[in-house]
């Protein structure tokens, strides 16, 4: 007995990390995409982006450990923002995804489009989540919870094509988003 219920949970675990590097991390992340996916969902848009995609995120994570997992990984917290920035990330993948990212390969920085970028973060997180279903013990341990990222992105995908459908007008109260 203890702890919260999982109503209020998921929530309060999206505060909460396992240590520096995480939160650095996720830090990181959110201060490369995020201002760009606020300007384009506006301020409550984006609130309502970041948690519906930190719930989605945890259902995609907990249903995976409750279908494949066992009963032991069921007891290990899911802690951490990774899954609403991950939505954040799908979101920008997007709404802007020419915009180049500078990243670091073999040692030198370069400046590649936002799609490859987030593109190829999105299927490391995918073949990773799957590799530990096959080969629990490889990655299991890991204590990354691959689903929930790619959870968070795929709903950050939907949320952000619903947007664009939805036309200029819906992006921040008028303000068009740059695409390119």
């Amino acid at each position: 007995m203890g702890g919260l219920p999982w109503g209020l949970g998921w929530i309060t675990a999206m505060f909460m990390h396992a240590g520096w590097d995480h939160i650095l991390g996720n830090m990181l992340f959110l201060a490369i995409f995020g201002k760009n996916v606020e300007d384009a969902f506006g301020r409550l848009g984006y609130l309502f982006l970041y948690f519906c995609g930190g719930f989605v995120a945890a259902m995609m994570q907990t249903g995976m450990t409750l279908l494949f997992g066992t009963a032991s990984d069921a007891q290990i917290p899911t802690l951490g923002a990774s899954g609403a920035i991950a939505a954040v990330l799908g979101a920008y993948f997007v709404l802007y995804p020419k915009s180049r990212v500078l990243t670091v390969v073999l040692w030198f920085p370069v400046r590649i489009p936002a799609w490859l970028y987030l593109g190829g973060w999105f299927l490391y997180q995918f073949f990773e989540g799957n590799r530990s279903l096959v080969h629990p013990t490889g990655s299991g341990g890991s204590g990354v919870a691959f689903f929930a990222h790619v959870g968070g992105f795929v709903f950050g995908v939907i949320a952000a094509r619903v947007l664009v459908a939805l036309g200029p007008r819906t992006l921040n109260h008028g303000v068009a988003v740059q695409r390119g």
